[in-house]
């Protein structure tokens, strides 16, 4: 029998993403049970065991839905039926803490599965984003006015996640459960005008594919792989100046960061106001220039109050950043 080409695409997006995993080697699977997760664990179990892995699916219940628990209950009956070799349902209290619902629960979640993947050394933990996601995402950070990050979308690797989907459209991962006789579980968020994720995915992207004409979805998530080596050699050069010029409590030199280009200035004052405490959420455009200004167009202003609350103040030729008590 001819593999469906949707079964095919969701594995072989799997099996390059994990082509450096060593037999015997754990990968945990985050699955909420929607199509895309539900499609890459399956792929996962089917590469995982020609090339030898121990497959671990992983569910995260953030309890914000009555009946999550039972759903959850049931998904990890589902998993271990797809053949994962150990299931895993984890249940988390969502606190605000300054930030929406959204990503809230994503703090939350991405906590545990880092937990998760510490706890048996796991070459990698899979997240199911699709190629429709990282268009989304960055069609909304060009409505926020984010800046090059943003744009440049989602990763498709840190630290122990992998994307392997990236590359797989939406459609195919649906396709793909269908195809295989997978049951799924569309979470009702998703289709909830009141998340702007999903205004963008019902509303926006149908709009613009209607408008401009098909593979809008794509070309977004291409622009995103175009400007992504940029920004993470741009990240990379702000990382080593923000080591070289932060001293021991903290405190920038006016003089040598005032020399630096404008990008990476930029960046290495925002790293600064997160290592203070400003949640990176709350931490916009108009914040990083306000403190540039402290800098390049200084005529005795002393601070600028940040989210947080942190206060960067100028004095003494240096730039200080510290939570206000």
């Amino acid at each position: 029998m001819t593999l469906h080409p949707a079964v095919a695409a969701v594995r072989l997006g799997v099996r390059r993403a994990l082509a450096d995993v060593a037999p015997g080697r754990t990968v945990v699977v985050a699955c909420s049970g929607g199509p895309d997760s539900t499609a890459l664990l399956a792929a996962t179990v089917f590469e995982g065991r020609k090339a030898g892995w121990h497959v671990i699916g992983a569910t995260v219940d953030h309890d914000l839905q009555d009946g999550s628990a039972d759903r959850a209950a049931a998904l990890v009956a589902r998993m271990a039926a797809i053949g994962a070799d150990e299931t895993l349902n984890a249940r988390v209290h969502v606190e605000g803490g300054g930030l929406g619902p959204e990503a809230a629960a994503r703090r939350a979640r991405y906590a545990v599965l880092e937990e998760v993947g510490e706890r048996f050394d796991a070459a990698a933990v899979l997240l199911g984003h699709t190629r429709d996601d990282q268009a989304e995402t960055v069609l909304l950070g060009l409505a926020r006015g984010s800046g090059g990050r943003s744009l440049a979308g989602m990763r498709r690797g840190y630290d122990r996640f992998v994307r392997p989907l990236l590359d797989v459209g939406r459609a195919d991962t649906v396709t793909a459960c269908l195809v295989e006789g997978l049951e799924t579980w569309d979470d009702p968020h998703n289709e909830d005008p009141a998340y702007t994720r999903a205004r963008v995915r019902h509303t926006v992207l149908p709009l613009l594919e209607e408008q401009l004409g098909p593979g809008v979805a794509s070309t977004l998530a291409r622009t995103a792989d175009q400007l992504r080596s940029d920004m993470d050699y741009l990240d990379d050069l702000a990382e080593t100046a923000y080591a070289e010029l932060r001293s021991a409590d903290g405190a920038l030199p006016v003089a040598g960061l005032a020399g630096r280009p404008t990008p990476i200035r930029h960046r290495v004052l925002r790293l600064a106001a997160l290592d203070a405490g400003a949640p990176a959420s709350e931490l916009f455009y108009e914040h990083v220039t306000a403190m540039d200004a402290l800098l390049t167009d200084w005529h005795g202003q002393r601070w600028v109050d940040l989210p947080g609350p942190v206060r960067c103040s100028r004095s003494d030729g240096r730039l200080q950043l510290d939570p206000v008590r």
